[in-house]
């Protein structure tokens, strides 16, 4: 397909960050958001983009988002499902943390907790929590990621499978209407479904882009685990599946945090 300059520029954006917004882009282009609106509209006719409510995301198939660029999609709303899960998670307890960006704010907002136990393959978080003194930090040995700093193979997997712990904080790179949970990455799949079987109470973390994006390989069901925190759930049947099932479903734009 034929781009013109601005479409490019949009596309080039779009591949770095994940997610393009219209009103940031009129902004940033000096132009309206009808204009733009028609620029993405163009570029999701070419199947280069997918449109989603107030803009567009790149990739519009099962192509990962480079890890850094992810830190960015919906910060704020991260970190707000970080602190609504870490408020369900006592002091004097043990947990795993997997790997992802929303995870990662969880972990954040856990740095306030006392005698923590935190298993982990997840380097970024060892990182952040080894310093304080009240976290015990466990990390599991295994394949390091060199994308994410992730921990996967058959020995982290083996590893996680040593212990069983009071919760589990994982997170999805897609989440189906059906209520499928999906990832990228069979080896990190492992890892997640280890984590879910050995854990007493399973908290997912997904902001309500996942609900838009698509992935390959199926980690699980949204019935498998008992609290569902997110910025918000659109998508009715995702809800009915989390009621059906007695799985608690939180909403950060729903209650103050």
């Amino acid at each position: 397909m034929f781009l013109s300059g601005r479409q490019t520029e949009i596309l080039e954006i779009a591949k770095a960050e994940g997610r393009v917004l219209v009103e940031e882009l009129a902004s940033r282009f000096s132009v309206t958001p009808q204009t733009i609106r028609k620029d993405l509209n163009d570029l999701c006719d070419g199947r280069v983009l997918s449109r989603v409510h107030g803009g567009a995301i790149f990739p519009g198939g099962t192509e990962n988002v480079k890890y850094e660029a992810r830190r960015s999609i919906a910060a704020p709303e991260k970190q707000a499902i970080g602190r609504a899960a870490a408020g369900l998670i006592p002091n004097n307890s043990s947990l795993f943390i997997n790997i992802g960006t929303t995870t990662e704010a969880v972990g954040e907002a856990l740095l306030g907790h006392h005698e923590l136990m935190v298993i982990t393959n997840n380097i970024n978080v060892a990182n952040k929590l080894r310093i304080f003194p009240s976290i015990e930090v466990v990390i599991a040995g295994g394949v390091v990621r060199g994308s994410d700093g992730g921990i996967v193979g058959e020995a982290a997997v083996d590893f996680i499978r040593q212990f069983k712990v009071d919760y589990a904080v994982i997170g999805a790179s897609a989440i189906d209407a059906d209520g499928a949970l999906l990832d990228f990455d069979f080896r990190e799949v492992k890892v997640a479904q280890a984590i879910i079987a050995n854990a007493r109470h399973v908290i997912l973390v997904a902001d309500r882009t996942k609900f838009e994006r698509t992935a390959p390989v199926r980690i699980g069901h949204l019935s498998q685990v008992h609290t569902f925190v997110t910025d918000e759930c659109n998508i009715e049947s995702v809800r009915t599946i989390a009621a059906e099932h007695g799985v608690r479903l939180v909403e950060t734009s729903r209650r103050p945090v």
